[in-house]
């Protein structure tokens, strides 16, 4: 089946240039992901596999609340920036790069285009804080990853899931002038329509067998995973945060446990079944440059339209089993816990401060406070807190003001970070980072890279982790990461299935 772009569709006249795909190109997302996962630096902001599963159990109560109509609307693929900014630890601080490329994007935006249209898009991992503030890196990275790997991507496949509808956009971002830059926007067009007509590239090389020494790890309960923590170092980390928070130190710690197999697969083909088996809002798969980043994530933690910023922090989490009455159950008992509302209250006060810091004043707010969203294998307590960009601040600024996103930190900031430093064993590496895009014209999307798997060195890594308090019970919390665990190590099994 052929994705080309219709040709009776005209190209719009004025920067950017686009062109509309045919009717149904939504729904073979998966095929044009297969066209292109060999290019370099391939991006798929994925929200085509679903949102939040609301509809399965009936509201319980106010707290319950409609989701955003536009919560996994659309989705973005591109490949091959015309240039890239990435940046190992202990080399010079990427941020000012960052903050002179927002500073040189076109302002050219089409309102009836969605909401990417070229820009830059990649990854910031969870140690980029670490030029920002001295928080200190774990001791371990034996399987290491670019701290940031952004692009800029001068074309994208846009599609919008709620209308059905599917646009190659391009910008033509290297051109000297605007006849040059629409002349290139032309010649990409062309060419990306071109890749979507060929056949499919076998991408059997992009995976190795087992080429790196991995440090500290211990068997589990399920067979070829491993940990970087026992189930008894897992537990004693959890009551020696409790100790540091009733001494004061911090009011909530995130600790995470990384579990570990081998790599049997390609990283593309173990995406397509991780986007079955654990479908979420702020999924993505991004080939960095030595490694593999595959999320299917349920938390947003920036977005921004028309200088209106929104982020979505997740705290409190139960299981989803499967049956309704025990699901019910189970909601009920997350909006009855002290613990987890504190939690999540937390970590809203601390992205209320974070905003303030570059947005207008008066302008933040907390527009929903505990309301839950149902996934797959999980049930969440989710806010969401919005502000007003300040005129003389850049997305890059936002970043900067926010990153790492709090829920997956802890309170205050810089205190969690410094405790998760010393306390978990190995670098994050994309894990709790972010993966998104900042488009021409100022649109921004950032998830927070949470449900993720990172492939490198023959290794796919899956951290899973959750927040500590003072309330918390050690055996409840390790239970909790395995939970968030399970549809990610189903889509790892699911290759023999």
């Amino acid at each position: 089946m052929s994705c080309a772009a219709s040709q009776r569709n005209p190209t719009i006249d004025t920067l950017p240039l686009s062109v509309r795909l045919p009717v149904g190109f939504s729904l073979r997302l998966e095929e044009a992901f297969d066209r292109l996962k060999h290019l370099p630096h391939c991006l798929w902001l994925d929200s085509s596999a679903g949102g939040p599963r609301n509809e399965v159990m009936p509201s319980l109560d106010e707290n319950d609340q409609p989701l955003p109509s536009d919560l996994g609307r659309y989705s973005f693929l591109t490949a091959d920036p015309v240039d890239t900014l990435v940046a190992q630890l202990g080399e010079v601080d990427p941020w000012p790069r960052l903050r002179q490329w927002c500073l040189d994007l076109p302002t050219e935006f089409h309102p009836d285009l969605p909401p990417f249209q070229g820009g830059i898009a990649g990854l910031i991992g969870y140690e980029a804080a670490t030029w920002l503030e001295s928080v200190g890196t774990a001791e371990m990275d034996d399987l290491p990853t670019s701290a940031i790997s952004l692009g800029l991507y001068d074309w994208t496949i846009a599609v919008d899931h709620q209308q059905e509808s599917a646009w190659i956009i391009s910008q033509g971002l290297d051109g000297r002038d605007p006849d040059e830059r629409r002349r290139l926007a032309q010649s990409r067009l062309e060419q990306v329509q071109r890749w979507l007509s060929c056949e499919p590239e076998s991408d059997a090389s992009t995976w190795k067998e087992h080429a790196a020494t991995v440090l500290n790890q211990h068997a589990t309960a399920i067979d070829g995973v491993t940990s970087n923590l026992s189930s008894r170092e897992y537990r004693a980390r959890v009551q020696e945060i409790v100790r540091r928070i009733c001494d004061g130190d911090s009011f909530q710690v995130n600790l995470a446990q990384r579990l570990l197999c081998r790599a049997t697969d390609t990283a593309p083909d173990l995406y397509v079944r991780l986007r079955e088996h654990n479908p979420a809002p702020f999924s993505a798969f991004y080939a960095g440059e030595d490694f593999h980043v595959l999320s299917s994530s349920p938390e947003g933690f920036l977005k921004v339209r028309d200088r209106q910023v929104e982020t979505r922090p997740i705290k409190g989490t139960v299981a989803r089993t499967g049956d309704i009455e025990e699901d019910r159950r189970l909601t009920h008992q997350l909006l009855a816990s002290d613990k987890d509302l504190a939690e999540n209250v937390m970590i809203v006060d601390l992205m209320r401060n974070d905003l303030s810091r570059v947005c207008d004043a008066e302008s933040v707010q907390v527009r929903k406070l505990c309301g839950i969203e149902r996934y797959e294998y999980v049930q969440h307590l989710v806010s969401v807190v919005e502000g007003r960009l300040a005129e003389d601040q850049t997305i890059a600024d936002l970043l900067q003001a926010t990153f790492p996103g709090g829920s997956i930190t802890g309170a205050p900031k810089i205190e969690a970070m410094k405790t998760i430093a010393q306390l978990e064993p190995h670098r994050r590496g994309p894990y709790c980072g972010s993966i998104g895009y900042i488009s021409c014209g100022g649109n921004a999307d950032f998830n927070i890279l949470i449900r993720t798997i990172t492939a490198a060195h023959g290794f796919w890594q899956i951290p899973v982790g959750g927040g500590i308090t003072a309330r918390s019970e050690p055996a409840s919390e390790e239970a909790e990461t395995w939970d968030k665990a399970k549809g990610m190590l189903a889509a790892i099994q699911s290759k023999n299935d």
